[in-house]
């Protein structure tokens, strides 16, 4: 058995992965599951990860969890070019210094704002709540204008002259909310020309490829194909955006 993903293409993480594997010829086999519908929390898949998250990967009779260990295990699994992970003490230091802070300065609020704008008005069948929202996107600004203003300021990308791991994680994390309409790029000029240069350097058609499902709208009926399903979801979206 070869190398084995499994990822939920709506999540960030996961789409990181998905580039990163893409762009440079890693051969891997894609097991797609959705979060929503508690795929992770299947009997099969916790055999993979028991804690029930994804990423996960398996290699044989190894298994690992975590996006950030991820993306280091295949990067010196298969040699990646430099640019992705610098040698350099410094350099990689800087890339070290991103995938620390980002989890909750980026991940956890850009997250939050998709989740408050598409999934849970989903699921709910209810609009969506406009204060939570400009609250939730307020709770991102600081992390962007830091982006923007200080780290931008300085150099090209986030960690080096080079497009690394950090910019690929932060690139899939702040698509997220944009996919629905959050322009979170809008009010910050460097992190425009940022996403352009990130975008150029992974490729325009497969950042669009990994974005598919998070670009696409959903059908709303889709969600009330298990009621008992959807309203435990609202629950617990409902007590994670509070």
């Amino acid at each position: 058995m070869g190398l084995e993903l499994f990822l939920d293409l709506r999540s960030p993480p996961c789409r990181a992965i998905y580039i990163f594997a893409k762009k440079n010829g890693i051969p891997f086999e894609l097991r797609q599951g959705e979060l929503a519908r508690g795929e992770h929390l299947r009997p099969e898949f916790l055999q993979v990860n028991r804690l029930g998250k994804v990423p996960a990967l398996r290699d044989g009779d190894f298994l690992l969890a975590e996006s950030v260990a991820i993306l280091l295990y295949l990067s010196r699994k298969y040699q990646t070019a430099e640019h992705w992970y610098p040698p350099g003490l410094q350099a990689r230091a800087r890339v070290d210094e991103y995938l620390a802070w980002q989890h909750v300065a980026i991940q956890l609020p850009a997250t939050n704002v998709y989740l408050c704008k598409s999934l849970l008005p989903y699921f709910s069948g209810q609009p969506v709540d406009g204060a939570n929202l400009q609250r939730l996107m307020e709770r991102l600004a600081p992390a962007l204008r830091h982006l923007d203003e200080e780290v931008l300021a300085s150099r090209p990308f986030l960690a080096t002259e080079q497009v690394s791991l950090a910019d690929l994680m932060a690139l899939t994390e702040l698509m997220q909310p944009t996919a629905v309409g959050c322009d979170v790029f809008q009010d910050w000029p460097r992190l425009v020309a940022w996403r352009a240069r990130v975008e150029d350097a992974l490729g325009a058609e497969l950042v669009q490829e990994a974005h598919k499902l998070v670009l696409q709208p959903r059908d709303p009926r889709e969600a009330q194909r298990d009621p008992q399903l959807a309203q435990k979801l609202v629950q617990k979206l409902q007590e994670r955006l509070r």
